[in-house]
């Protein structure tokens, strides 16, 4: 067998001969032989379909020790693994790209829309937390008012404590007034408190003590800006159109955006309702933020996954369009998932974009 001299290895595998001597030292790609008296590294012809593998990963931007992993796989679990780490790539520019959308709506209105919009609106809303048919307390918290709408789902031994301190936290928005140039920070702020808020009345260091989903939107006058954080969800019905508007934190929902189980796997997975983000203690507590424009006629509608996990879409929809005002139907939602059983708490907030002269 005819070996290759780490130079000549390095150039047919597109490969430095400094990476090829870390990835030595991590046990990555290790030389078929190693000369006693020089030291030289030499390599087998084999080893350059790995080392171009490794090298061709390395550009996807892979970090060391999944391209090892990935190595060790035959051929098929490999190209999962690779299609899963590129999914999680594209998620994480999406939130980026999420990020930077919003910035860039927030700084372009700062001098021009958000303080002066053209056509006032206002909004009409209603909130509904109801215990289910099965659960024996309500551990859901939904909130309503003139500048503030929020659904909270807790969980664990204090979860109805954390979903109403979470909203609590937020509550003094109602009065704060929001300014156009501190909208960000204002967000930024308002999770911050929130998760301190879970984190007092939880009182431990413990997962098991509780935590809690949170979904709230902000009404600014002529914008709607939402802060997401878990499972619970929010829906805009516009133009005859049903829009899901949030992306759940779950470790579920990570796997169907990965390829490794399909959406109906996943609407089944005894795993769906594990969570990647929550607040609450040894959590991820980033926030998703949107900036919406509003639109008259728009209707808005938080909830926790008590509706949105046994309710078809088509059903949601179609209750929000028929509905004659918030009131009716957050109510009639409620009786919905009632109708399908209602196995955990379920709570709605609704809200429609309207005419100030429509509020009397």
């Amino acid at each position: 067998m005819e070996l290759s001299t780490i130079g000549a290895f390095a150039k047919a595998s597109r490969l430095s001969p400094k990476a090829l001597r870390l990835y030595d030292e991590l046990g990555l790609l290790t030389p078929a032989r190693v000369d006693p008296v020089t030291g030289y590294r030499l390599y087998a012809p084999e080893q350059l379909d790995r080392a171009r593998l490794v090298a061709w990963l390395r550009r996807l931007g892979m970090p060391l020790s999944r391209i090892r992993h990935v190595c060790e796989l035959e051929p098929g679990p490999a190209a999962r693994e690779v299609r899963a780490f590129w999914a999680g790539v594209e998620a994480d520019v999406v939130a980026r790209r999420d990020l930077a959308g919003f910035l860039v709506d927030h700084l372009s209105r700062r001098d021009s829309a958000m303080t002066a919009p053209a056509t006032p609106l206002a909004i009409r809303y209603a909130a509904l937390s109801d215990t289910g048919r099965v659960r024996p307390t309500n551990q859901d918290t939904a909130y309503a008012g003139s500048h503030l709408l929020a659904v909270a789902d807790g969980y664990g031994t204090a979860g109805a404590e954390a979903g109403a301190a979470a909203v609590d936290a937020l509550k003094h928005l109602e009065t704060a007034g929001i300014p156009a140039d501190g909208l960000l920070n204002v967000l930024e702020d308002a999770v911050e408190q929130a998760k301190r808020a879970v984190q007092g009345v939880t009182g431990s260091d413990s997962p098991e003590a509780g935590g809690t989903t949170l979904t709230a939107m902000l009404w600014t006058g002529a914008h709607l800006a939402l802060v997401h954080i878990g499972d619970s969800r929010a829906y805009l019905r516009r133009d005859a159109e049903l829009f899901q508007v949030t992306q759940d934190h779950t470790i579920v929902r990570s796997m169907v955006d990965e390829g490794r189980i399909t959406p109906e796997e996943g609407a089944s997975h005894p795993q769906r309702s594990l969570l990647l983000k929550a607040l609450g203690h040894g959590t991820d507590a980033t926030p998703d933020l949107r900036l919406r424009d509003a639109r008259r006629g728009d209707r808005y509608l938080l909830c926790s996954d008590g509706l949105s996990t046994i309710v078809p879409p088509e059903e949601i929809h179609r209750v929000l369009a028929d509905a004659p005002d918030p009131g009716c139907a957050v109510r009639e939602l409620v009786a919905l998932a009632h109708d399908f059983g209602s196995p955990d708490n379920v709570s709605c907030v609704v809200a429609d974009v309207v005419d100030p002269r429509e509020q009397a």
